[in-house]
């Protein structure tokens, strides 16, 4: 039976039976969080990857603030409004050359849901049935029905499998066996002629923290462009300056045919999502002909409040000081990380961008270790916002996150160890 809580709230990724207590929390600065009971918490993975100048900045607040007296809500069909065309505008110009249209929506995993339609729309309508997708082994891109499908069967989805459709998955590119994930997307391109390849660059996010290189985010970009398969990239999380550059498919020098950007794309403020795409896309959707409409939206679609506060973070991101700040955060991360290389009792210490992750070693490993909720209720003690995946502890903070607050992140990973042996 069910126990009294105090709250009727159901939260997210929550086994309420073994974690029913939530922490409290009434007010945010910088890259601190501030609760009811008077700790000070230090987020160390930007409150699930979205805040990245920092929590409640003075330009995005402020931004939020002018605009909710202005417009806070219309139909985005028919209509439109500035924040949403600035957005766009700006979207365009720092975005990888040759994407030329921004649908918008309002979280991660609708964006992807967006370009699966977008892709299977597109050759629907310009009289060729290829329908199959290429999904990459451990990927994640959501919760969504269409999202899960192209994600990695697990516990995540086990309950819903009678609701998910079939996919060709390719294995991961591990390290000294990158050739073989190269050699598996060749072959799934040039003998079920899929509609596209969906891929996290650089980073599987969920799916561990797995990172692999540049060159062969880039060799899986030209295979599909051999065999005219669309390349989605899936940089809901990898956007905005979280492997060292605005965008992940940077590193790579690669324009996917169509992108998902969300999270820090208002600095972590308000939801909003955007998927960009080539012209082409478009244009196979433009039409007299009605039914050759792109038939996705949502009430809430370009949000004026949520657009403002992405101008106000695109707006950020045009003063250099931005970009130095990532650098000096990869950097900290980097130094903070290398004396784990030689503990015994990690492996896999990486690093990409401003991101590091590490497993602790155990008995059992993944994402339902036994040793995940220890982890999170320790690092909870030390007034730390750490969310391990399993055994894999990840640091993704905010950019203007400190030495001295790193000091701090990793001083708790260390002792975590020394108590959790």
């Amino acid at each position: 039976m069910t126990p009294k809580t105090r709250s009727p709230i159901w939260h997210p990724f929550t086994q309420h039976a073994l974690h029913d207590e939530m922490t409290r929390v009434v007010r945010g600065d910088g890259a601190y969080l501030h609760t009811a009971d008077g700790r000070r918490i230090v987020d160390s993975i930007s409150s699930w990857w979205v805040v990245t100048h920092g929590h409640c900045h003075p330009h995005i607040v402020s931004a939020i603030q002018n605009q909710a007296g202005k417009l806070n809500q219309i139909i985005f069909a028919g209509y439109t409004h500035d924040p949403a065309e600035e957005v766009a505008a700006l979207l365009l110009k720092v975005a990888p050359p040759g994407l030329d249209y921004v649908f918008f929506s309002d979280s991660g995993s609708a964006s992807v849901e967006v370009a699966l339609k977008m892709a299977l729309g597109y050759w629907h309508n310009i009289g060729k049935q290829r329908i199959r997708l290429v999904v990459m082994q451990h990927s994640y891109h959501g919760d969504t029905v269409g999202a899960m499908s192209v994600g990695a069967r697990g516990v995540f989805n086990a309950a819903y499998g009678s609701l998910l459709f079939d996919v060709t998955s390719i294995p991961f590119p591990t390290r000294g066996h990158e050739q073989a994930t190269l050699d598996a997307l060749e072959s799934a391109c040039r003998n079920e002629i899929p509609a596209a390849f969906i891929v996290e660059p650089l980073i599987l996010g969920v799916g561990g923290m797995l990172m692999y290189p540049a060159w062969v985010l880039r060799e899986m970009k030209r295979i599909c462009e051999a065999s005219d398969v669309l390349f989605i990239a899936d940089e809901v999380m990898t956007g905005w300056g979280r492997t060292g550059t605005l965008f992940a498919c940077e590193q790579a020098n690669v324009t996917p045919d169509i992108a998902c950007y969300s999270k820090g794309l208002t600095g972590g403020a308000l939801p909003l999502a955007v998927t960009l795409c080539r012209a082409d896309i478009f244009d196979a959707h433009y039409s007299k002909d009605r039914t050759r409409t792109f038939f996705h939206s949502s009430s809430y679609t370009a949000n004026p409040v949520a657009c403002a506060a992405a101008k106000a973070n695109l707006d950020l991101w045009q003063d250099p000081e931005s970009r130095q700040r990532v650098a000096s955060v990869a950097t900290m991360q980097e130094q903070a990380i290398e004396p784990f290389r030689a503990d015994p009792r990690f492996a896999n210490v990486r690093r990409t961008g401003t991101i590091t992750a590490l497993d602790l070693k155990t008995k059992d490993a993944g994402y339902l270790a036994g040793v995940g909720p220890k982890l999170q209720a320790f690092f909870k003690d030390r007034n730390l916002l750490l969310r391990p995946l399993g055994n894999t502890i990840y640091v993704m903070p905010p950019y203007c996150v400190t030495g001295a607050d790193l000091d701090e992140i990793y001083v708790g990973i260390r002792d975590a160890a020394d108590a959790l042996a």
